[in-house]
């Protein structure tokens, strides 16, 4: 199967180690991964913020750049939402009938592996206590459901422990955290304080974004909790182990 990886700003910017643990998830699955270098920005961040024009642009090009693989997989709920849910009825606005000829289908890393390879067991090994943090978009719109707790529950030596009021969004929202600061700092507070009671080594999820927030308040804290993405754990084997970033 040829797959295309697209990896988000934030992990391109941030958490590179994202990225490279889906590669090598994927191509130990037998996939073959392509990184098209044109990629850019899926416009979430310009559609929400009222820059339409923008949001619309970039989906016409992530459509052009995406075109053409078997399957694009996403290591984020959020942009794969974006991709998913919003660039059919911008690009749609422009170009008519075309908004149907949209890109290779496009996943979400867990819904990939389950539904699209058919695997639950990916060959992991990870041994550490761990908790799952369910993001906004890959809850409310991708609707995942279970898949990245079926994934967790397979891999060999971890614990999973389950996340006290876990549906409920850690505050991050993007802007939403620069607009609403004191609304998102509590929401933050509340998340913390949950990932903190499950006596949690690592605290995982399918988005950079919401690891970024709840890590970066949980390092303030000197929690000792580790934000770790879903695919650095499933990508973790006993000849490869996951270290923490120096």
């Amino acid at each position: 199967m040829r797959v295309a990886l697209f990896v988000t700003c934030l992990a391109d910017t941030f958490f590179p180690g994202t990225g490279r643990a889906v590669v090598e998830l994927l191509e130990r699955l037998g996939c073959d991964v392509d990184f098209p270098m044109a990629q850019t920005c899926c416009g979430q961040l310009h559609g929400n913020t009222g820059y339409r024009q923008h949001a619309v642009s970039l989906a016409r090009r992530h459509k052009g750049i995406f075109a053409g693989y078997d399957a694009v997989v996403v290591p984020s709920g959020s942009c794969a939402a974006q991709v998913r849910e919003m660039h059919p009825g911008m690009v749609g606005d422009t170009h008519g009938a075309m908004a149907g000829a949209m890109v290779a289908p496009t996943y979400e890393l867990s819904e990939f592996l389950v539904d699209a390879l058919g695997l639950t067991d990916v060959g992991a090994y990870f041994p550490h206590r761990v908790t799952y943090h369910p993001t906004c978009h890959s809850l409310r719109l991708l609707q995942v459901g279970d898949k990245p707790l079926r994934l967790l529950r397979a891999v060999r030596g971890l614990e999973l422990v389950d996340l006290p009021g876990a549906e409920e969004c850690c505050g991050f929202g993007g802007t939403f955290a620069i607009k609403n600061a004191e609304v998102s700092t509590a929401m933050l507070a509340d998340k913390m304080r949950c990932v903190q009671d499950t006596g949690a080594e690592v605290v995982t999820a399918g988005d950079s974004s919401c690891l970024m927030h709840i890590g970066g308040g949980l390092s303030r804290l000197r929690a000792g909790v580790a934000p770790v993405h879903l695919a650095e754990i499933l990508a973790s084997t006993e000849e490869a182990p996951w270290a923490p970033a120096a």
